[in-house]
């Protein structure tokens, strides 16, 4: 766990509900880190996270009537950073943009 509070996935998490303002719903934040993080994430890891991430009081969120018919009516989580959330992610980039100083090769990507 980092200093500013977050594990690698949780900052991933909170950047994608951050990334998905205009629908900020889990289902949403799914594809996104599948899609750009290159990595499978369960629904379950994904509930588990978004609930720590409540806990620790990074994340809010709210109830929303659902105008999906495949959810039958079923209400959605609307998601919402915190600003104890946005500190935090940002904290998170200072700590990784110290140690990336330095190394050029990796800040450029490959060659």
């Amino acid at each position: 766990m980092s200093p500013a509070g977050l594990g690698e996935f949780e900052l991933l998490v909170l950047l994608s509900v951050l990334r998905q303002a205009e629908e900020p719903y889990a289902n949403r934040v799914r594809e996104d880190l599948e899609a750009h993080a290159d990595r499978r994430v369960s629904r379950g890891a994904l509930y588990r996270t978004l609930d720590r991430l409540t806990e620790k009081g990074f994340l809010a969120w709210e109830v929303t009537p659902s105008e999906v018919p495949e959810r039958g009516g079923h209400p959605m989580r609307r998601l919402r950073v915190t600003a104890e959330g946005v500190e935090a992610a940002q904290r998170s980039r200072e700590i990784l943009d110290t140690f990336f100083e330095g190394l050029d090769p990796l800040r450029e990507g490959p060659a």
